[in-house]
Parts: structure tokens; sequence; C-alpha cells
């Protein structure tokens, strides 16, 4: 069942990934072409370094957008954190999916993952499908001037059971039409390891 649940996780990871990387803000004029080599590269990264990619054991994943709230529970749903490299440039960020299947999330910022750093949103995304026949995606605005698309607070990373604890906000809209509405979400997360058993 555990290698089930992450084998599911993990073609999400690379799916969403996958997306975040293709949607890069500073991308803004990729053909499909261009896509899909993007996500090839973070297919291929993905792979060179599972070390480096965490399913968390543990802990809560919340996030806010308009009046609603969203938590995943990293016991039961799947929830990651994840460091890629794409080309020269490296990324590090959190991916979730639900037990249900009905909601996912992820956040990604540019560079390396470490203890006490802030860096800038570089992608997000949101989809909610409340049932078989319909779904909601949100995505980063392209609309933001460079460095305003949000921040990614990492307050700890691998210590001791805390696989990564902090706090995020960047901004969504439900298109990529320069006149929609676009939507500030705040959230936090605080991630576990299982502790190894002593001998």
């Amino acid at each position: 069942m555990g290698f089930k649940r992450f084998t599911y996780f993990y073609m999400c990871c690379v799916l969403s990934l996958a997306f975040l990387a293709s949607s890069c803000q500073k991308d803004q004029g990729n053909t499909a072409v261009d896509k899909k080599k993007a996500a090839a590269a973070v297919d291929t990264a993905l792979s060179a370094s599972p070390g480096a990619n965490f399913l968390a054991t543990g802990g809560t994943l919340t996030l806010s957008l308009q009046d609603s709230t969203y938590t995943f529970d990293a016991a039961k749903d799947s929830v990651a954190f994840v460091n890629i490299s794409v080309g020269d440039n490296q990324y590090f960020g959190i991916t979730a999916i639900n037990k249900a299947h009905t909601m996912s999330f992820a956040i990604s910022s540019k560079g390396t993952a470490a203890t006490e750093i802030t860096k800038g949103v570089e992608g997000s995304q949101l989809l909610l499908r409340p049932d078989a026949m319909h779904i909601k995606q949100y995505s980063l605005t392209q609309f933001t001037e460079p460095g305003d698309a949000g921040v990614l607070d990492l307050q700890h990373y691998r210590r001791d059971s805390v696989l990564a604890k902090g706090t995020f906000f960047t901004f969504l809209a439900p298109d990529d039409k320069a006149a929609s509405p676009f939507y500030r979400v705040e959230g936090s997360f605080n991630l576990k390891l299982a502790q190894p058993k002593k001998q």
C-alpha cells in the first residue's frame, strides 16, 4: 500500500512540477514544444535525485484562498518536499495531493533549500475537483512584476524530525487573461519525517 501511494504521489509530483517549471512567470512566451521539453527535464531531474525528495510522514500543509481554507494532512494525504535541478537552475518546493484526489497544490522557489531562507515564488498551482465533472484551476498569475509573485519562507529544513516548516504567500488566478482577478493565497506548513528506530 505504501509503495502504491508513493508511486502515485511521484507521478503527481512530476506532473505538478512539470507544470510549475513550464508556467514559470519568467517564461511567458513558451511554446508547446518548450513546455514538453521542460516537463521532460523535470522528470529527468526528479529521477536523478531521489535522495533529495522527501515524502512527509506527518504534519500539515494549510492554505487559504478567499473565504476557504484547505488542509493537507501528511499522515493520510501525500505531501512532499522536493528539490530539483533544471538545466543550471535549482528549485525547491512542496507538492501535495489529498487522499480522495479532489485537491492538489504545489509551490516552488528558485534556489537551494536551507534553514532560515526566504525566496520569491517561481511557480504555484491549486487544483480543486469538487466532483467528476468539474475542475477549478488556479495558477500563478503571470501579470505581476518580477519579484512580486509572493514569498516562500523556509524557517526549518531537515532538523531532527522536522522535514520542513515555514510560511508562504502568492497570487493565483483562475485563467491567463490580463483582466482576470487574482487572489492572494497564504499558507503554512509543518511537515515531519519518520524518526529512525533506535537499535
